[in-house]
């Protein structure tokens, strides 16, 4: 495996694009991307489980119940939920791509972020489309990762090449997330193209297990959205020999998506609203891995550890706190907590209580951009990573007129 430049038009057939129509007030700002495959695709993709969610999911679940697609649409600036034609109207901008490619509109995944509640003018988006399509170029993929964007300071992409069946096959992402983040199934609004080729029940397997253990331990804030969804595409031209099995080819596989799911995962988490570090919690030796998931997820979603994150406050009680409160039966005097960055590590907690440590080696190793808590449990094998941020003022005044 090996991590390489580009994003979702690494892969072999891919080309995409993204510009400013409309949709969004400041002219500066990308608000419409496009993806599309020279060749059809086997297409899988997860959804968010808020009972509330954008009309463009419902339409992407329907356009590829027959595990096909060849091309996505994304809009920014407006989520399209909450309307009372919102399936209509993304069921409009699936047929105005497929115009645009001479595709079939069942062809089109669909995706939109932005405001919940506000009316999708579809005027600059049929203008949009015409314009973009002709556009999509095979260098065209930061061009779309910066038109997702919504409160995200970064454009986020990635893209790996590994070796399946003798063929190099790659495998590019892009991906927004900032706020709104606590995803319980997918995430945000994250896209994968591939030139592996697999057979649908595969890459929708693939999909899953990678995203259970990289985006959906993911957290800004603690809200799911309504919209969060991952895609992927497989075209099939790197000729490898089809996975439509489990086996050492589908490892493979299964291995480089975890991986740049892991990446993208880092990514948005360290890119919260108003975040200024990344925080990683790694727990070890839990009964079982449901438990480490929960108790690497309560500690890196307490908004008190959050403050202290931000304030470089080694108040290591918060963490156990918020392991205290997880649910599950373990025992506390058996779990020992340190925490690091690259200023070096620090022992903080010892079978559930305090030790004696340096506050001013700790702040030092709480200002860095990064931090780390390890959490060992002495009480099973099992283990589990999840990342967060830290709370900052800044949040609350990016949400408080999020929509004025």
């Amino acid at each position: 495996m090996q991590k390489i430049s580009g994003g979702i038009t690494a892969p072999k057939g891919f080309l995409a694009g993204g510009l400013h129509c409309g949709i969004r007030a400041n002219q500066d700002k990308k608000d419409l991307a496009m993806i599309y495959s020279k060749t059809p695709c086997s297409a899988a993709a997860v959804y968010t489980q808020n009972k509330v969610y954008g009309a463009p999911i419902t339409v992407t679940r329907d356009n590829i119940a027959d595990g096909t697609a060849q091309a996505m649409i994304c809009n920014s600036g407006n989520a399209n939920t909450c309307n009372a034609d919102g399936v209509e109207k993304a069921a409009a901008m699936c047929k105005m791509t497929a115009e645009a490619l001479g595709l079939s509109p069942k062809d089109i995944i669909i995706a939109s972020t932005g405001v919940i509640g506000a009316v999708l003018p579809l005027e600059p988006i049929e203008k949009g489309i015409k314009a973009l399509a002709p556009q999509l170029t095979a260098e065209g993929g930061a061009l779309a990762a910066e038109a997702i964007m919504t409160t995200d300071t970064k454009a986020k992409e990635e893209a790996y090449t590994i070796e399946i069946g003798g063929k190099t096959v790659t495998i590019g992402a892009m991906a927004k997330g900032s706020g709104m983040i606590h995803p319980n199934m997918a995430t945000m609004l994250g896209f994968l193209t591939t030139d592996a080729a697999i057979s649908t029940p595969m890459l929708q397997k693939a999909l899953k297990l990678a995203v259970d253990d990289t985006f959906n331990m993911v957290s800004v804030d603690g809200d799911t959205s309504t919209n969060d969804m991952v895609s992927i595409m497989a075209n099939g031209m790197a000729e490898n020999p089809t996975i439509n099995q489990e086996g050492p080819e589908f490892d493979a596989f299964l291995t480089v998506i975890k991986e740049i799911c892991t990446s993208m995962a880092k990514k948005i988490a360290g890119d919260g609203e108003g975040a200024t570090k990344l925080l990683e919690c790694t727990v070890n030796g839990a009964p079982n891995t449901a438990l480490a998931k929960s108790i690497s997820k309560s500690i890196i979603t307490s908004s008190l550890v959050k403050s202290a994150l931000f304030g470089a406050d080694a108040n290591w009680g918060r963490i156990l706190c918020a392991i205290g409160y997880t649910e599950g039966e373990f025992a506390v005097d058996t779990i020992s907590v340190d925490i690091s960055s690259p200023k070096g590590s620090i022992h903080v907690c010892e079978n559930g209580a305090g030790v004696a440590f340096d506050e001013e080696i700790a702040k030092a190793i709480l200002l860095e951009e990064e931090v780390h808590v390890q959490v060992e449990m002495n009480q099973g094998k099992a283990t589990a990573t999840a990342w967060g941020c830290d709370l900052t003022y800044d949040y609350v005044k990016i949400n408080g007129d999020y929509r004025t």
